[in-house]
């Protein structure tokens, strides 16, 4: 396993400039090869092809002057021949099958024998013409029968200069090559230079930002799309992780001043038990109730961080049908005690019989936690309303209540843990500060759409929809709070 990961940290290790780099050059190598291939392909043979085309149609008039006279090899002839030679600038040879010259002047060429020897054997052996490259020269001969008698009419057409011109061509395009290669190595390495240059400045502020600076800039005017989307999504996880840590330390702070606080009083009552009030009954019990409250508030806020800590973790759910209208109800009758001790006035407007599809025990502690939050934040009149209502395709619960309102640019964290708002106030219902933030988290769980309504010095509105259930729900889920 060890080797694995050395071996592709070993692949992995290339830098991207040199890579880049290396990639242009040999793109750049590549082109001019398959360049000077094309080149040597298609213009040698392709001029050769023509030469060749005309010596064919050479061959032909000039079978056509031979077969046409009726006076033989006379001057004419011999002529005409000579202005073929000039049009179609070729040189014509006219051999008896012995290799001797038709239109020899008296002086043989030794080579003569040999070309018509050699004539016999490939035209007798694959046809009635050929075409052979020899060095410099391209020729076609063909059998050409006068009078009865057969002759080898040789055409023949020297491309010294094509191959001459076809090299020095070639010689041009190798230096042109080389010269563009040497240019696309300085320019490759300026424009991997220039790719490379804004991501090794994002790995450094990655690192950076790893190391938990977070008073970093990732945005850059790059010249590119997706160096732009990358510094955007960077910049957005650094403020996350830095939202993210901050809550942390909040989080420690918070908890551990809430542990501590209970903690401390559990021990100076307990101390007090002992030393002071230990042989006096009604001390004793006060003392006692301290201690029991306390430990009863410590308990309630681990069983929150908890709570917090499975919902985090994803934690299943149990959705069934159930009358959220008997629900709500039964969840405010839990707060009369507030109506009777403190004056609170809790008004409601519930419509009944609304059946949802969710978890019920999560829901009655959405439930319970909006009412007590409303509850701890009321104005000085101490109302609190609860809606409960239909809403399109959904069932939309509301608590509301009469306090100072929440700052707009606060209500994207008051579902945060520990939120606190700036407002001070009474806490008639005890709470540990995550209230909120379970809600939220059982929420998002139930894909249930939540939000909150507010303005300064009118209150705030808390609102819930949950889903309805299916049609043919109470038979396949079963139904629970039914009448």
């Amino acid at each position: 396993m060890a080797d694995t990961k050395k071996s592709k940290h070993a692949r992995a290790s290339g830098s991207l400039n040199l890579i880049l780099w290396f990639s242009f050059t040999v793109f750049a190598l590549i082109l001019l090869v398959l360049f000077l291939a094309v080149q040597s392909l298609l213009l040698g043979s392709r001029y050769r092809g023509e030469v060749i085309t005309q010596m064919q149609q050479a061959s032909r008039e000039m079978t056509e002057v031979l077969s046409g006279s009726e006076e033989g090899f006379s001057l004419a002839v011999w002529r005409r021949v000579r202005e073929l030679e000039d049009d179609y600038d070729v040189h014509f040879l006219l051999l008896y099958t012995d290799g001797r010259n038709v239109f020899s002047d008296g002086a043989e060429d030794d080579s003569y024998p040999e070309i018509a020897e050699s004539l016999k054997e490939r035209i007798y052996a694959g046809g009635s013409d050929v075409v052979f490259v020899e060095g410099d020269v391209v020729a076609y001969a063909s059998v050409v029968t006068i009078g009865g008698q057969n002759y080898f009419l040789y055409v023949s057409n020297s491309i010294a200069q094509v191959n001459s011109l076809e090299e020095s061509l070639r010689w041009l395009s190798l230096g042109t090559g080389l010269f563009s290669v040497v240019l696309a190595f300085v320019a490759s390495g300026f424009v991997a230079m220039l790719i490379t240059k804004p991501v090794t400045e994002v790995t450094e502020q990655a690192k950076e930002l790893a190391r938990g600076n977070y008073a970093l800039d990732f945005k850059r005017d790059y010249f590119c799309l997706e160096m732009s989307e990358l510094s955007d999504a960077l910049d957005y996880a650094r403020r996350e992780i830095s939202r993210t840590d901050t809550m942390q330390k909040e989080l420690i702070a918070n908890v551990s001043h809430d542990f501590k606080t209970p903690l401390t009083m559990i021990k100076a009552y307990a101390s007090m038990i002992r030393e002071i009030s230990g042989e006096d009954k009604a001390k004793r019990e006060a003392h006692a109730d301290v201690i029991i409250e306390e430990a009863d508030r410590l308990t309630a806020l681990v069983n929150d961080v908890l709570d917090l800590g499975k919902l985090r973790a994803g934690g299943s759910t149990a959705p069934v049908v159930f009358n959220l209208s008997e629900t709500v109800y039964k969840i405010v009758a839990r707060f009369d005690y507030l109506c009777e001790t403190q004056g609170f006035v809790f008004e409601t407007d519930i419509a009944e019989d609304r059946y949802v599809l969710a978890d019920r025990n999560r829901t009655e502690q959405v439930i319970y936690n909006l009412i007590g939050n409303a509850v701890n934040y009321t104005g000085e009149d101490k109302h609190v309303r609860i809606r409960l209502m239909a809403a399109a395709d959904r069932t939309r619960l509301e608590v509301e209540d009469t306090g100072k309102g929440i700052p707009a640019e606060e209500q994207a964290t008051i579902w945060d843990r520990y939120y606190r708002s700036s407002e001070a106030h009474r806490r008639p219902v005890q709470g540990t500060g995550l209230g909120l933030s379970i809600v939220k988290e059982i929420l998002l769980q139930q894909n249930c759409p939540f939000g909150v309504q507010s303005e300064e010095g009118k209150g705030s509105i808390f609102w819930v929809e949950f889903s309805l259930p299916p049609e043919d729900g109470e038979e396949l889920l079963g139904v629970e709070g039914a009448k």
